[in-house]
């Protein structure tokens, strides 16, 4: 298999730009800290949910997302309205991480897409139109298979799996330390 491709800093869809998040940007960062602060949003995400407290974590966050690893189709993109610019979320493309007793947790080898967006953004199909974007864009940079995993009461999310064409397989412990939902789908052979 070829080496993977980088991921590219801009993808478009129909309705989106998809681009690096900007920590030079206040917009960005406040944008950020305002979705993650929400207990709405955040309620389904992590081991442990938490919303965010303060703004310098909006602004580590942006920094940490700005630039992907080198080499990798990996990213997280703001994802915005093409045609006005306004935030919507973000679309993520990642490593993701095992479960086991060590911290932080250790590579899995798979790959997971996932959105997180801002209530004012959910129920329009941006994250199903986002998602699509990046999985296309890691299938071109030589993945065969990302996972997703969603907390086992978030619907909606596990609803956009489906619109994707995502396989569920279950509930799994597999990554995270945490049960989760799990979904895969594999790049279709040429």
């Amino acid at each position: 298999m070829p080496a993977p491709l980088p991921a590219p800093a801009h993808l478009r869809t129909d309705r989106l730009l998809l681009r690096r998040w900007d920590p030079a940007d206040p917009d960005d960062v406040d944008f950020l800290f305002d979705t993650y602060s929400r207990w709405d949003v955040q309620r389904f995400i992590g081991r442990v949910p938490r919303v965010m407290e303060r703004r310098d974590e909006a602004l580590a966050r942006a920094e940490a997302w700005a630039a992907p690893p080198d080499g990798a189709p990996y990213g997280v993109w703001a994802a915005t309205l093409a045609s006005d610019g306004a935030r919507l979320g973000s679309v993520l493309l990642k490593s993701i991480p095992a479960s086991g007793p060590t911290e932080p947790l250790e590579p899995s080898g798979d790959v997971e897409v996932g959105w997180h967006l801002h209530p004012d953004a959910w129920g329009h199909g941006y994250a199903t139109e986002g998602a699509r974007a990046v999985l296309a864009a890691g299938f071109d940079a030589c993945l065969d298979r990302v996972v997703a995993v969603t907390h086992p009461e978030n619907l909606a999310s596990q609803a956009v799996c489906r619109r994707l064409g995502m396989t569920a397989l279950g509930l799994s412990d597999a990554y995270y330390n945490a049960t989760c939902a799990l979904f895969e789908i594999v790049r279709m052979s040429e």
